[in-house]
């Protein structure tokens, strides 16, 4: 039977859709670094379905290690000018900066990741590898929360969300190296957009 972490570790997936704080525990990803508006950008596609190929390589070349199902796609985002966020809307998505990133098992080391680089270059010779990176991420301590709805509706939740964490002693601690994070449970292609289900995630630290 294969492994869920969407059912197995629903304490990071299934959050309800009332605030709640987590420790994040140590994680790993590939990861891919890009800037622009994912409605839009190319190169936000491209770094999809690079994500994707190098995630269902692994998957398929291990079979023997472990049987998974590959987990949601997720994003860090800021914004490449003054924003501070705090629940306002994004007028200009064309400066987004994210990372967007898939979860990988525990089993899978430099080696394995570079062996599915090198499968899925030969593969799909058009698609550029070096662009993807194996993370090992702790986020540590958080405040999360499952929105339900489409993503230009996050902005009031993400304010819930961040007063949650301040009425209860916390402070919203997002910065260069700790950022808003998002976790799509649902597929946008697939889901009507009242419907989406995203988890979203700020780091936190003691006010």
């Amino acid at each position: 039977m294969s492994i869920d972490y969407k059912k197995t570790q629903k304490d990071l997936y299934q959050p309800k859709t009332t605030p709640s704080v987590i420790d994040v525990p140590e994680m790993i990803f590939i990861a891919v670094d890009g800037k622009g508006d994912p409605n839009t950008s190319m190169e936000y596609a491209v770094a999809v379905e690079l994500l994707y190929g190098l995630s269902y390589t692994i998957k398929m070349n291990n079979k023997s290690i472990l049987e998974y199902v590959v987990p949601p796609l997720e994003g860090l985002w800021s914004v490449d000018d003054d924003f501070k966020g705090n629940g306002a809307a994004i007028t200009d998505k064309g400066k987004f900066i994210w990372t967007m990133m898939i979860r990988q098992p525990d089993f899978v080391t430099a080696d394995i990741f570079e062996a599915a680089k090198a499968a899925l270059a030969k593969k799909k010779s058009n698609i550029d590898t070096s662009k993807a990176k194996l993370k090992t991420i702790t986020e540590g301590l958080c405040v999360q929360v499952m929105h339900i709805g489409s993503y230009d509706d996050e902005p009031a939740t993400i304010v819930a969300l961040d007063n949650f964490a301040i009425e209860n002693g916390y402070r919203i601690d997002i910065g260069e190296t700790r950022r808003h994070h998002e976790i799509y449970i649902s597929d946008p292609r697939k889901v009507a957009r009242e419907k989406l289900k995203t988890v979203l995630r700020h780091p936190i630290r003691n006010a």
